[in-house]
């Protein structure tokens, strides 16, 4: 069990690097939100990819505890690990698993940025701060915009503009903040509740406009929120026509087309009249879609998994067949997102799946189960596309080994880490995507079938447990699932190797029932050399011309 202080101390031994690569450690995630009504089985829902080339995937954990009056809590930049100040410390707080506490309160977020000048470089709450203290301080989605907002009220918003996706078992809210400037203590933001029969998605693109004005029930607001935009000039008319997404983030085109092309994409999957939008997610228009709406079907965890898996396949924006995608028709591309060519910029796209993922997850809130057994956090290291999706149950007190914060960080490989090994495989599917993708989804679709199949057991037993001690029934859910964690990253790591058989320089080993041909004198059989696809050969035939011809020799 780690302390908010041991987690922040270890992501100050990466300042240097971090500070390097600053621009990139919040700035693209996504999170999907689902109401109670939506969801296949009244559960609520929200999705989370921490999506950063400088974050390292851990799971956190803060159990319970209790303070003495007086006691002082510093607070350190989620994303630098830089020491930003100290505020008083809770009396009592309560146990978070990841980015979900103990009453199934889970927070998410994704970082707009908005205005520049709005950013207090003399805050204390940063975004990342903000999430963690929250879930150990507040029981539902109100109690934690209120403690959120107050928090930057009495100490100052570090971050730029921030959306949270905030829910417990009854309610799903989305909140977008942003801080007033240097010598402007505070933030202006707003609040407002998804419909239980609606989904929403947001995806560093501020995403609130409209809002109520007299509804609080479904709306919340900072007071000055409508006069600040004002005072800055960001806005001239009516209180009923004001836009916070307009006024704090206006809209360019990597707005549209990094951002909320991401948000598009799961609209576009879940309700078919989306498609109209598709020239708003490509940058040509800029009509707005709008912050939420109701689904054609009901959707599970399980179907929030797969869509954190997303690439625009099927799409407009699928890019698995131009020649970026190269032979083996990937749905990735390097860094950075834009590139120039003669003078003139082009753009790789940004869907919701990358591979700079420290982190994801999908939090499930069950209202009709005791909190112990009806929260959990589907959790998962690297690549949404590309991991695993572990069943961790909100009073979870003993991270997994292969999960754990000292377990490797970002310079130091651990054969025992789920993030190395996730990584490991990864990076040799990237290379040959198309048949390597195929070989990675066997073990992982097995994998989580098999989490799927087991949970009613599972949680049965942990029921008849929780009525004689809750404290067994917690103890027995947290070796369950980390138990699952061990011997998923063991299958992981037998899928490296696999992999690096079957593909080795380039040919193809043969299979039969699932084991390596062998001739009849008991040595590997040949393998294939399947090559490239004719429509690869092609391009390269078109770009070269007669250069690799095969000439007559006269």
């Amino acid at each position: 069990m780690y302390s908010f202080t041991q987690i922040i101390m270890k992501k100050v031994f990466l300042t240097t690097l971090l500070a390097v690569l600053a621009t990139f450690l919040s700035f693209p995630c996504t999170n999907l939100l689902v109401g109670k009504k939506a969801s296949t089985d009244g559960s609520t829902l929200i999705s989370y990819a921490a999506d950063s080339y400088g974050l390292y995937g851990e799971l956190y954990h803060w159990p319970a505890r209790q303070y003495r009056p007086g006691e002082m809590l510093k607070v350190y930049e989620w994303d630098t690990g830089k020491y930003l100040g100290e505020i008083p410390q809770a009396l009592q707080t309560y146990n978070v698993i990841g980015n979900m506490n103990e009453h199934q309160l889970s927070i998410g977020e994704t970082t707009f940025g908005g205005r520049s000048e709005l950013a207090d470089s003399t805050g204390i709450m940063d975004y990342g701060s903000l999430i963690y203290i929250t879930l150990q301080r507040a029981k539902n989605a109100r109690e934690a915009i209120s403690i959120m907002s107050g928090l930057v009220k009495d100490h100052g918003y570090y971050s730029s503009g921030e959306s949270f996706s905030i829910a417990d078992p009854d309610e799903v809210w989305i909140m977008e903040m942003i801080g007033k400037g240097a010598g402007n203590k505070g933030a202006v933001w707003v609040a407002v509740r998804i419909p239980d029969d609606c989904v929403a998605a947001h995806a560093n693109q501020a995403r609130i406009r409209q809002f109520p004005l007299n509804e609080p029930g479904n709306c919340l607001y900072s007071p000055d929120v409508i006069s600040f935009a004002r005072e800055k000039g960001y806005y001239t008319g009516d209180d009923a026509g004001f836009s916070f997404a307009d006024a704090f983030a206006p809209l360019d085109f990597g707005a549209l087309r990094f951002c909320e092309a991401r948000v598009w994409s799961f609209f576009h999957k879940v309700n078919s009249e989306m498609g109209r939008f598709i020239t708003y997610a490509q940058g040509k228009t800029t009509d707005p879609m709008p912050l939420y709406i109701k689904p054609d079907r009901k959707l599970s965890a399980q179907d929030i998994q797969q869509m954190m898996r997303d690439h625009y396949e099927g799409t407009e924006l699928d890019w698995r067949f131009d020649v970026g995608a190269g032979p083996f028709n990937s749905p990735y591309r390097w860094s950075p997102l834009t590139f120039e060519v003669d003078s003139v910029e082009y753009c790789n796209e940004r869907p919701i799946a990358t591979q700079q993922t420290g982190f994801s997850f999908v939090a499930q809130m069950r209202s009709w189960l005791p909190n112990a057994i009806g929260g959990i956090l589907w959790f998962g290291t690297d690549d949404a596309a590309q991991t695993v999706y572990y069943p961790v149950y909100c009073g979870h007190t003993e991270v997994p080994h292969e999960m754990a914060v000292g377990n490797g960080d970002l310079l130091n490989f651990s054969w025992t880490s789920a993030f190395w090994i996730h990584n490991w495989v990864s990076n040799m599917v990237y290379s040959r995507y198309n048949d390597m993708s195929e070989d990675m989804k066997k073990v992982q679709s097995r994998l989580e079938e098999q989490f799927k199949t087991a949970q009613p057991g599972v949680e049965k037993k942990a029921a008849e447990l929780y009525k004689k001690s809750q404290p067994e029934a917690i103890y027995y859910l947290t070796q369950y699932t980390n138990n699952q964690v061990k011997e998923g990253v063991a299958e992981w790591k037998k899928l490296g190797e696999y992999l690096m058989i079957k593909y080795i320089d380039g040919v193809v080993k043969k299979e039969e029932n699932g084991q390596f041909k062998r001739n009849p004198h008991g040595l590997p059989e040949f393998p294939s050399r399947p090559g490239y696809s004719n429509e690869y050969y092609q391009k390269i035939v078109d770009q070269t011309g007669d250069k690799y011809k095969v000439l007559p020799v006269e």
